[in-house]
């Protein structure tokens, strides 16, 4: 009873991070059952990528209410990333667990570089004719009592960074929101807020792909996975409200302390064999 309890507060903890930068909360989850449960690599890979939906359920309904997350870029980009899952899931299957890992770790590690490059928080303009324009990938955000307009930039590098993304995500079990909400911030140059909004609406379709083969497969364990799933959701939940009234500023600094420690941590571990 008490590491069931242990296992739902950390995952209340992964789904309040999860919500809250858009990384889908596998980050914390994935360390947690290897390393602190000892649960095998694979198995953790599969209640993470059913946690994730879960984060994605908790927090999308808030964040779609509230007028943040844009549906369609959203179903747009999960065409490549759903396809990008299922690829990822299955090349999974065949990797060592510890190289699972130190995969994990050095993805995380670039995560956090390329989020800590100076650039502005973007708002561009539509290009009337242009292929955003054609797509509709455009809407409106609201910003302290002040609706703003935006446009996305950079549809197919865009595109093609979401089928990596969705890689990752079944391979790794994360979500891959972290590399969504880099690819819509960095590359697509939509505003952050709506970056990671739109991930957390995203990640539950990506993630559904790539458990499907681990259900397959039968890494999919439910006394492991219930309390993970309720904790994240409580955690999402948390996590959207918060969003609302936070700065994005201190949301990039914090995603980036987080997620340094972390792949540190899985680094370390991926290269002394300690993961089964």
């Amino acid at each position: 009873m008490t590491e069931i309890i242990i296992l739902f507060l950390g995952a209340v903890s992964a789904g309040l991070l999860g919500s809250l930068t858009g990384l889908g909360g596998g980050v914390i989850i994935i360390p947690l059952l290897t390393l602190g449960f000892g649960v095998p690599m694979h198995y953790a890979i599969g209640a993470s990528l059913i946690s994730v939906i879960g984060t994605s359920s908790g927090s999308a309904v808030a964040f779609v209410k509230e007028g943040f997350t844009n549906m369609r870029i959203g179903m747009f980009l999960e065409i490549a990333t759903t396809a990008g899952a299922i690829l990822g899931a299955l090349v999974s299957g065949m990797l060592n667990p510890n190289t699972i890992g130190i995969i994990f770790a050095s993805i995380l590690i670039l995560t956090v570089i390329l989020n800590l490059k100076g650039k502005p928080d973007h708002q561009e303009t539509l290009i009337k004719g242009s292929l955003e324009d054609k797509l509709k990938l455009y809407g409106t955000f609201p910003d302290k009592g002040v609706i703003k307009n935006y446009s996305a930039r950079n549809t197919v590098p865009g595109f093609l960074m979401m089928v990596f993304a969705g890689a990752m995500s079944g391979l790794l079990g994360i979500g891959s929101g972290a590399l969504k909400v880099l690819a819509m911030d960095n590359m697509m140059k939509l505003p952050f807020k709506v970056s990671t909004t739109t991930s957390n609406f995203m990640i539950g379709v990506t993630a559904v792909a790539g458990a499907l083969i681990y259900f397959q497969r039968g890494e999919i364990i439910p006394v492991i996975v219930a309390p993970v799933l309720i904790g994240v959701v409580v955690g999402s939940l948390i996590g959207a409200k918060t969003l609302m009234v936070s700065k994005t500023k201190k949301l990039k600094t914090f995603f980036a302390i987080v997620i340094t420690i972390l792949s540190i941590y899985m680094m370390y571990n991926g290269l002394t064999n300690n993961f089964k």
